[in-house]
């Protein structure tokens, strides 16, 4: 989450998710945090293992919001990398659930590169698995990848993986033998050229492909069914499908909004279902958007550091856009992947709208915390530390089960991989729309054990063990 005027002394701040990751800001523009005590860049003095792991230490005594919960000291010895210190230093507050793999080390030019224009190297789409039953489907293939461009879509299962058709091995018995992980294993590395068969079953039958890693910029709205206005019953309702918040989502969400606004929208659907984070500045982008009918002194968030940081404390107010709608109800779709900065703006919505906002489709991850980034460039190492909570108007900050139990409203839906997304028969969106007409629905199971749907194959997104920026601000995407 972005600091807007502290200038230089503050600048790169994130809600990244832990089902990988989940937002961050201003990754593009602001200014790094670099602290007191910042070693010198030159690389043969700092980027020793010891040297790194002793500056991780240093700044996240400075920055840490449950400075209470580090250790009085640790020994970095026994640690053979900076990503087991950081685990090891940040264990206590891992243990209480509140620093769920938040905190951890980076890379400033990968990440850069993500936020800027969501680049990254892969076959370009999203894949829920099912451990019970040993399944992978595709949850979303991204437009102009490998993916998409060689037919694998939303719905389509992976039955099998190898690198060559004479070592094809079946996702149920990787799944068997390693299993969620053995999967990303068998995908092979996030490097260009990375090539792999995959045999698919979808609704065209089975079938054998192969799909080679490249450099993609993913599209934060889709252009197939990211922005659009449905038509149910005579009743006009925008939809808008975010996958993540970074910078070109800008210009594709006033390009949607506009749309809504031409049309008289004021009933919207806002499907955030996958999306783990991103900008902050794109999450109040969005609240903004949302914004029409907000007053200048109408708080979106406040911002809290620890208290000997108070400084840094900021409070947010909505600034409605010439592109901003004035809507009557709201419906989030959201699902164990929803979280950060998606969690931040749902958030900002529950006391302005109240049970005319509901949550639709199963409990978010549960993250109410943001980080900040400490560069040490020598190394293009970017630390993101948890520093800061962010609440709304009425101060709620208190959801890390996740946004079910502070809903007025919540219907549960399932994730329905026979429709494509943007239908308006695919079941969560049909249940927004019944939200949305008055209709009354289930509600949400909460709590951190409730994030899956009760259906008969609960499906979660794929996530490596030490998820890239890219599995961390969009899960489930290889």
């Amino acid at each position: 989450m972005a600091m807007r005027g502290i200038g230089a002394a503050l600048g790169v701040l994130a809600m990244l998710s832990g089902c990988g990751g989940g937002g961050s800001d201003s990754a593009g523009g602001g200014s790094i945090i670099t602290g007191p005590g910042t070693p010198p860049t030159s690389p043969s003095a700092t980027c020793s293992l010891k040297a790194r792991q002793d500056w991780v230490a240093g700044q996240l005594r400075e920055w840490y919001l449950f400075a209470d919960t580090l250790p009085a000291s640790l020994d970095p010895a026994p640690y053979r990398t900076v990503d087991d210190y950081i685990d090891a230093l940040t264990a206590t507050a891992r243990s209480q659930g509140r620093d769920r793999y938040f905190t951890y080390l980076t890379s400033i030019a990968e990440e850069d590169a993500y936020y800027q224009s969501g680049s990254s190297a892969g076959f370009g789409f999203r894949l829920l698995y099912d451990t019970s039953a040993g399944r992978v489907y595709v949850a979303e293939s991204y437009e102009g990848t490998p993916a998409l461009n060689g037919g694998v879509d939303r719905g389509a299962e992976i039955v099998a993986i190898g690198a060559s058709t004479a070592n094809l091995r079946t996702v149920s018995d990787i799944m068997a033998s390693g299993g969620a992980q053995g999967v990303v294993d068998a995908l092979g590395p996030s490097s260009v050229g990375t090539a792999r068969v995959l045999r698919v079953a979808d609704a065209s039958g089975t079938r054998t492909v192969t799909l080679t890693k490249t450099d993609y910029s993913l599209t934060p709205v889709s252009s197939r069914y990211g922005a659009r206005i449905l038509d149910d019953g005579g009743r006009k309702v925008g939809y808008v499908n975010l996958r993540t918040f970074i910078d070109t989502a800008d210009p594709a969400l006033r390009e949607a909004f506009q749309g809504f606004r031409t049309a008289g929208v004021t009933e919207i659907i806002v499907d955030l279902r996958y999306n783990g984070g991103g900008l902050v500045s794109i999450g109040e982008l969005l609240g903004d958007l949302m914004g029409g009918n907000r007053f200048a002194s109408d708080i979106f968030s406040y911002t809290s550091f620890r208290p000997e940081k108070s400084a840094y404390n900021e409070t947010r107010n909505f600034q409605p856009q010439a592109q901003s709608i004035a809507p009557t109800r709201v419906a989030f779709i959201g699902t164990g992947g929803t979280a950060s900065a998606s969690e931040m703006v749902i958030n900002a919505f529950i006391p302005y709208l109240r049970a005319n906002a509901a949550l639709i489709g199963t409990n978010t991850y549960g993250k109410p915390v943001g980080q900040i980034a400490l560069d040490l460039s020598a190394c293009d190492d970017r630390l993101r530390v948890i520093a800061f909570a962010v609440e709304n108007a009425a101060r709620n900050a208190d959801y890390f089960g996740g946004l079910a139990g502070s809903m007025d409203v919540s219907c549960r839906a399932p994730d329905d991989l026979t429709h494509p997304l943007g239908d308006p028969q695919e079941a969560s969106i049909r249940q927004a729309l019944d939200f949305l007409a008055g209709r009354s629905c289930t509600p949400v199971t909460t709590g951190r054990s409730a994030r899956a749907v009760a259906t008969t194959a609960p499906r979660e997104l794929l996530s490596p063990l030490r998820p890239d920026t890219t599995q961390r601000e969009t899960p489930g995407t290889f």
